[in-house]
């Protein structure tokens, strides 16, 4: 498939993809969609708990993430998890084109401490482990970029802002 410039900013919860996905669009003229933002009040409310979403929970989220990005005019970058290769799968079905991930990936540790340190956000700590144990890693098949977080946030904006604006 070519690509449309549709981005999914993926990894655990605490990995910064709001905060990364939001500079990076700065930084190439892009819009930022957080996708927590499309996550229904049932969601919110079971994960707020400390209880882990199911893949029913998840697919109408999912799918809400792909028809955003199909109905992109322009450059869009979405924060979401996508945490499975099925939850890809839903999302570049719905969005109708090639859907390039880049991954924030971290250590337990890193993550684990950065959740500890934000406030006001819907994901307790206590969930980390599920979100690890959920992570499937990027397939080949997959058009994606893997940069690691344990380093300077400019470093890992400019990484992806440079695989972006050299990527065929």
């Amino acid at each position: 498939m070519k690509r449309v410039g549709v981005y999914v900013i993926m990894g655990v919860a605490g990995c910064g993809k709001s905060t990364v996905g939001a500079a990076l669009a700065a930084e190439l003229g892009a819009v930022y969609l957080d996708g927590d933002d499309l996550h229904s009040a049932a969601n919110i409310t079971k994960m707020s708990a400390g209880e882990p979403l199911s893949d029913a929970d998840r697919a109408p989220w999912l799918r809400g993430i792909g028809q955003a990005l199909a109905a992109a005019d322009g450059m869009l970058i979405v924060g979401c998890s996508a945490l499975r290769r099925i939850y890809r799968d839903w999302i570049r079905e719905q969005a109708k084109s090639d859907v390039v991930f880049l991954h924030l990936s971290g250590s337990r540790a890193v993550i684990e401490r950065r959740m500890s340190a934000r406030e006001g956000h819907f994901m307790p700590v206590q969930l980390l482990d599920s979100q690890f144990a959920t992570l499937e890693p990027l397939q080949v098949d997959e058009t994606a970029f893997v940069v690691d977080i344990d380093q300077e946030f400019e470093t890992v904006v400019a990484k992806l802002a440079d695989y972006i604006r050299t990527w065929p």
